[in-house]
């Protein structure tokens, strides 16, 4: 029997997955029999990102898995129709960038922070990128401005860029550098555009990445990795509208904000919601400015959606 090969998986269409061996080859690989991962409930078994040990079988020019390593962590979103059941977007991810723009889309702080909030759930640290500030007026880069002043007044990397105008880009290549990424954003933010821009040995088509599925056409999402010339990986995450906030419950929520985080310590009551609790360290940081309002009321309409 031949030695096992380690590898990284790239692809995964539920049956078939690609991976990168350690020596740069890419191979095709079924799943030996039926695996079931232990503590979780997900549809698939192997994720993208997953290092695997696999065989190849010469005839046939195919791999077969045989063994998956631990992983260092994972992301997931409930899965279709399977209420009890969870996806498992990508594994061992070292980070998760947000790409966002203020217009031609405008990308709402809602869904930014229903992202930033998973990833805090598993423990990804985040950098936030907002795009396209070559089309902002006077009055759009204001608002710009404030929300970089917010998420960085929250703890969190904020990047503006512009690809016609090649604005901080060479800063968005140096965040991805030797770091497996996990790339989250709507249809149209320039994705694909950014990408090609920093590493054009990719040349991905436009839209190629995260090209959500048309309304009243049932499209199957896998998240693909990309490998960068310059060192390291991304993640394209299809369905991110649908991932986010799984087994939460409202005791956490706040846990996942790290200006509430660092100050819940100080609230009076340790299950405090800050809703209108007395003594809220959160609530009064507020009304001082020193945490922003729309972050607030972006966490008080996630709240409203968990179970208690």
């Amino acid at each position: 029997m031949s030695s096992l090969i380690t590898g990284k998986v790239l692809r995964s269409t539920g049956s078939w997955y690609r991976v990168l061996s350690e020596k740069g080859e890419l191979i095709e690989c079924k799943l030996k029999g039926r695996f079931r991962m232990k503590g979780i409930r997900a549809t698939n078994p192997i994720a993208v990102g997953d290092i695997v040990d696999f065989n190849v079988l010469p005839e046939a020019g195919q791999g077969v898995i045989e063994h998956i390593h631990d992983r260092k962590n994972y992301i997931i979103r409930k899965a279709t129709k399977l209420s009890k059941a969870t996806h498992i977007i990508a594994a061992n991810i070292d980070q998760l960038i947000v790409i966002a723009s203020i217009v031609k889309p405008r990308t709402s702080t809602g869904f930014v922070d229903r992202v930033l909030t998973t990833a805090e759930a598993y423990h990804i640290p985040s950098v936030i990128v907002f795009n396209k500030c070559d089309l902002l007026s006077d009055k759009h880069m204001e608002l710009l401005e404030y929300y970089k002043f917010s998420y960085q007044q929250a703890g969190y990397q904020f990047l503006v860029t512009s690809v016609p105008q090649d604005k901080n880009l060479d800063s968005f290549k140096t965040v991805l550098e030797n770091k497996t990424s996990l790339i989250a954003g709507h249809s149209g933010v320039g994705k694909s555009a950014m990408i090609n821009a920093i590493d054009p040995t990719l040349n991905l088509k436009v839209g190629r990445i995260s090209d959500y599925h048309k309304k009243g056409k049932h499209t199957t999402t896998f998240a693909e990795m990309f490998s960068l010339s310059f060192g390291g990986f991304i993640v394209d995450t299809p369905g991110i509208k649908e991932f986010g906030l799984v087994e939460f419950d409202k005791s956490e929520l706040g846990q996942r904000f790290p200006e509430f985080r660092s100050r819940m310590h100080k609230c009076r009551f340790n299950n405090c919601l800050h809703i209108d609790e007395p003594g809220c360290a959160v609530l009064e940081d507020l009304e001082k400015g020193k945490i922003s309002p729309f972050r607030y009321e972006n966490y008080l309409n996630m709240l409203s959606g968990l179970d208690s």
